[in-house]
């Protein structure tokens, strides 16, 4: 059965400002998340389901539709902050998304296979697609999942501190822990970030790092819905809580529901956290075009 590629592409970049899932970047006006789309078709995927808002879902189709169109199934779903299990109703003065696992969620009645899912914003190279779809083919068990780790030297900005989800494995490179760790930068040839009493720690640059490529089996839904309805209960109104996809992992690891092997690529990866990021990315992948990795025009 081939894999399916969830594009989470519902978030406003809040410090990059604007609409950047469209923002062109390719030798022909491409988009990030159509080099993902690419490069996942290659690596076998049968299905793209696009998380969006309704309120660009006009302007989304219509830039893509007629790209992808007969390349690869197209599925939609919406994710609204109202869009709440049944019981619960949205607080009054609510406006931020409620997070990651909840994007996911909204695609659990369009998605009945093994899933990759992905940031819209986020180049994460061929490799990374071919490795987790073949996982993915290859792992029958339910409860065995997988993460596509990346090097943390090789996911830094030159325009401003980043924050990483540093990752911990066991010997048989299965996921124990990951710590989100923030304003991570180099500062004098060294890696620094704070800790979460605030002093600086120094960092050696070879962490292995989670850019929020998973790979997922079905049954995660159930699990997703289940622990939302639980966040809910305790969160619904604390107006900035958020509800991530790793809560839900490591709920389910620590309950011994699932494992997540940690695979790892020769994939570049690259994406745009602050407007000035823009140029670099477009520079890395005319370069990945002109060593003939890409089509000049992706979708000819």
């Amino acid at each position: 059965m081939k894999p399916t590629l969830l594009i989470l592409a519902a978030g406003m970049g809040s410090r990059y400002g604007g609409l950047k899932q469209i923002d062109p970047v390719g030798p022909n006006g491409e988009t990030i998340l159509e080099y993902s789309v690419f490069d996942a078709i290659r690596a076998g995927f049968g299905k793209v389901v696009f998380v969006i808002r309704e309120s660009f879902a006009e302007d989304f189709k219509s830039r893509f539709e007629p790209k992808l169109s007969g390349k690869i199934k197209i599925e939609y779903v919406y994710q609204e902050v109202h869009k709440l299990p049944h019981g619960f109703t949205l607080p009054e003065g609510r406006e931020k998304p409620w997070g990651t696992g909840h994007a996911i969620l909204m695609a659990k009645d369009v998605i009945n296979e093994p899933f990759a899912a992905i940031n819209a914003d986020d180049f994460y190279g061929a490799e990374a697609y071919q490795v987790i779809s073949e996982y993915l083919q290859t792992m029958t068990d339910p409860t065995k999942y997988a993460m596509v780790g990346y090097q943390l030297n090789n996911t830094f900005s030159e325009f401003g501190s980043v924050s990483r989800g540093i990752c911990v494995t066991n010997p048989e490179k299965q996921l124990t822990k990951i710590t989100e760790t923030h304003k991570i930068r180099q500062e004098d040839q060294q890696v620094l970030c704070e800790s979460e009493t605030g002093e600086t720690v120094r960092l050696t640059g070879t962490e292995i790092v989670s850019m929020n490529f998973w790979g997922f089996h079905p049954n995660i839904f159930r699990n997703i819905e289940d622990q939302f309805i639980d966040f809910l209960s305790h969160s619904i109104n604390q107006p900035k809580s958020e509800f991530y996809i790793p809560f839900v992992v490591f709920e389910m690891i620590k309950r011994a529901q699932a494992s997540v092997q940690v695979l790892t690529a020769n994939s570049p990866w690259f994406g745009v956290t602050y407007k000035e990021d823009k140029p670099y990315v477009i520079d890395q992948i005319q370069k990945l075009t002109d060593q003939g990795i890409y089509p000049a025009d992706l979708w000819k």
